[in-house]
């Protein structure tokens, strides 16, 4: 297949996180295949999302408006922080129910190696918030990676000064997994993070 209006949005497709080019192709032609409006509806939402969303000035989540909605909600506990490192990873958590406090999202994770400092993410920012409020916790839920635990350890040791309550989400084994497929890493955390049962 070569050039033409359908290789064009193949290769758009292909920018998206996670699309190779046979879910590219897949999604181009079930695209062509869509109803006229259907397919507008799509395309308009894309434009509006562009025109629409922005940054929250307090948390960095996705907004239409200039502070978003979990930031203005009296019904939150706005002395608990939980720092994520993408809008995707606060929708996560919303989703469990289990979690009433407010967000910051640093959008994104230090990665030197990448060009990804400190100052690249709104880490200045969290500091600024912790100083100024009444935080008494700080829950740092960044990816149990290399670049969410660098994160991590980053925030913790600039948070000292605040003398604020600095935790980080216990991970380990999935719900429903067995330990013998568990990698190293994943069950030396579990072990770290028990709890004592009751």
């Amino acid at each position: 297949m070569s050039g033409g209006v359908v290789e064009e949005l193949i290769t758009e497709l292909t920018r998206l996180p996670g699309i190779g080019r046979k879910t590219a192709q897949r999604l181009a032609f079930f695209i062509m295949g869509m109803p006229g409006e259907e397919a507008l509806s799509m395309a308009n939402a894309i434009i509006k999302i562009k025109e629409k969303a922005r940054f929250c000035r307090q948390c960095f989540n996705i907004t239409e408006d200039e502070v978003c909605s979990l930031c203005t909600d009296p019904r939150r506990n706005s002395e608990k922080i939980c720092v994520v490192e993408e809008p995707s990873n606060l929708i996560v958590i919303e989703n469990t129910k289990s979690y009433n406090g407010l967000y910051h999202v640093l959008l994104g994770a230090l990665s030197p190696i990448d060009g990804i400092t400190p100052e690249r993410l709104r880490i200045s920012e969290l500091i600024e918030r912790v100083k100024e409020g009444n935080i008494s916790e700080v829950i740092i839920a960044t990816n149990p990676n290399t670049k969410g635990e660098t994160t991590a350890q980053y925030i913790s040791q600039v948070l000292k000064p605040a003398r604020v309550k600095v935790t980080r989400i216990a991970y380990g084994l999935p719900i429903g997994g067995d330990i013998e497929f568990a990698d190293e890493v994943t069950l030396s955390k579990a072990l770290e993070g028990r709890n004592e049962m009751k």
